[in-house]
């Protein structure tokens, strides 16, 4: 007899909710303790190991029969193609690959999640072995509201994503007016604006001054020690952080607010030599995120210069990337920002990369620094190839983070049905990688013959020049990988 999926689920669940025995006991009841409570806590010693007085229960089958759910495109194709299987739009998705019957799922599950991390639910047969966790979404990362509905933050850091060892990273919101409270890091601070506009100011350790405007797709970039602060215009904003210290906490920034509150009285009115009513009013608790008055349009109304003067424009802290023209290749474009371009972030290069649907960013890894990757559109999917035989497949849409360890190598592929936009993150002087396809046809063919037992026409068609994304078919259920 065939059962449903709801007849199967409803079976699990009398199985986990079978009666206790009813205990014997002469002592009075209480009426409302009854009302509230039957049955006893823990069973009997009868219940351990083999008892024969037991009856052997009539189980249903646990297999999902094929009526009850639905197969996407790929699924049936071989598993060795490892194509991206949409389960978004299928019933009752199962993690079935290569064949039309599989390993169904009776549950308990959350289905969201598996529509969402096809490539974990039905991993491509490539995968192998054990490679850590690539993946985690903002969106399960706990959100600390500022003052008085002042904005937000969250936070993704070795906690969160314990491979993530060499950054972490921080989405803010700024509510219209508010500031980022006067504060500095441990770390060095890395930023993209994602929407709105902000004035950042800045003070370095030679008395030198720095305020700018900057809006969406511009990157600010203070040192760490350097104290800064941030607000927002009258529309609001919403930025992303990159600290070079994957144990980065947004938790322990160093505050003005509490550099005042955690010093003696008579010491702040001795230091700025005043008197101690002078500072009667100061906040009770860290600000933080907190409402704040309008700035002024005129930019030059909050510029502040010492006998140091300003800080110069080589050593400036923001970079407009926003005006910076794309280098467009077959599939898409990147931009890239490194210390060549923007001197005051050492350590901190970037690419800003869009691949357009059915194409993906190249096979290929980096020399000297782990990726710490951000998407901004899009659904994605990359693969991680770590030394000597593992590999593990993982999905991607906007908000997530991904990183994968130097040297290991992965892709990017384009799984929807818009541009994919992510940006690309390294400590390292210089944005870098190695091309798997330029490292192949710069190499002499009778060696890549060799080592891939492919033919002269194959060969004729690898590139000299790194492609940094190949366009493809924008059906990735198909094995014609030649379009465009």
């Amino acid at each position: 007899m065939k059962l449903s999926r709801v007849s199967v689920l409803l079976s699990v669940a009398s199985v986990w909710a079978l009666p206790a025995p009813k205990a014997q006991s002469s002592a009075p009841v209480n009426p409302l303790a009854a009302s509230r409570a039957s049955g006893s806590l823990r069973g009997s010693e009868s219940l351990l190991g083999n008892n024969p007085s037991i009856p052997i229960p009539t189980e249903p089958s646990t297999v999902i029969p094929p009526g009850q759910f639905e197969l996407a495109p790929g699924q049936t194709e071989d598993e060795q193609l490892g194509l991206y299987i949409d389960l978004s739009n299928v019933k009752n998705p199962q993690p079935i690959r290569g064949g039309s019957t599989g390993p169904t799922d009776p549950g308990p599950r959350t289905e969201a999640y598996d529509r969402l991390n096809s490539d974990l639910f039905i991993p491509p047969a490539t995968d192998a072995g054990d490679a850590p966790n690539a993946k985690w979404p903002f969106g399960l990362s706990h959100n600390r509201h500022g003052l008085a509905g002042a904005g937000w933050a969250r936070q993704q850091n070795v906690d969160q994503l314990p491979v993530a060892t060499a950054m972490a990273g921080v989405n803010m919101r700024l509510s219209p007016n508010a500031y980022r409270e006067l504060h500095w890091h441990k770390a060095g601070e890395w930023a993209l604006m994602l929407n709105g506009s902000v004035r950042i100011s800045a003070v370095n350790e030679h008395g030198q001054t720095f305020v700018d405007d900057v809006s969406a797709g511009d990157v600010w970039f203070f040192p760490a020690g350097i104290p800064h602060s941030i607000q927002a215009f009258e529309n609001g904003c919403e930025f992303l952080l990159v600290f070079n210290d994957g144990e980065f906490s947004e938790d322990e920034t160093f505050l003005v607010s509490e550099l005042m509150e955690r010093m003696p009285e008579s010491v702040v009115a001795k230091n700025f030599r005043t008197s101690v009513q002078t500072f009667s009013k100061l906040p009770d608790g860290q600000l933080w995120i907190f409402p704040g008055t309008p700035a002024p349009k005129n930019i030059s109304e909050q510029n502040v210069t010492g006998p140091a003067g300003v800080i110069s424009k080589e050593a400036a802290y923001s970079y407009h990337f926003s005006q910076q023209e794309p280098y467009r290749v077959p599939g898409g474009s990147i931009k890239v920002l490194d210390p060549a371009t923007f001197p005051i972030a050492k350590g901190f290069s970037a690419a800003l990369v869009t691949v357009e649907p059915g194409a993906m960013r190249e096979m290929h890894w980096h020399t000297t620094s782990d990726e710490w990757t951000y998407f901004l559109q899009g659904t994605a999917r990359l693969t991680v190839y770590q030394a000597p035989a593992s590999s593990r497949t993982f999905d991607f849409s906007a908000g997530d983070v991904g990183y994968v360890p130097v040297p290991n190598a992965h892709f990017l592929e384009n799984t929807g049905s818009e541009p994919l936009i992510f940006l690309e993150v390294l400590q390292a002087a210089e944005y870098s990688d190695i091309s798997v396809n330029q490292w192949l046809g710069l190499t002499p063919k009778q060696i890549v013959k060799d080592h891939l037992n492919v033919d002269e026409a194959f060969l004729d068609t690898l590139p000299k020049t790194e492609p940094f994304i190949v366009p493809g078919n924008r059906n990735l259920s198909t094995t014609d990988f030649t379009g465009t």
